[in-house]
């Protein structure tokens, strides 16, 4: 059984989070809210998952990013069969479209 990330809290963190403006804005409240190795963490993993997307191999990504291959096949089960928040956010940015 898997533990619900729906919680107050959680919906408290992403308040914060959506109301940022802009990257300096996320620099500064992420420097405080994560540990640099977390904040670095969280950063592979979408790189991976922009690698990915662009169908590079998990040997051109391990050398590149430095992740693991269980972090790769994590990310790619994400990809394949998660919840389609990756695939959002790239098309959110190649449109250029923040904003629902």
């Amino acid at each position: 059984m898997s533990k619900s990330i729906r919680t107050p809290a959680v919906d408290h963190l992403f308040e914060a989070i959506l109301c940022l403006k802009n990257s300096e804005e996320c620099y500064t409240f992420f420097e405080d809210l994560c540990t640099v190795n977390e904040l670095l963490s969280l950063s592979q993993r979408f790189e991976v998952a922009r690698m990915l997307r662009s169908n590079k191999t998990y040997l051109e990504i391990a050398e590149k990013t430095g992740a693991s291959t269980a972090t790769i096949s994590r990310v790619n089960r994400s990809l394949n069969y998660g919840n389609d928040g990756y695939d959002m956010v790239f098309t959110r940015i190649i449109d250029g479209n923040t904003e629902e």
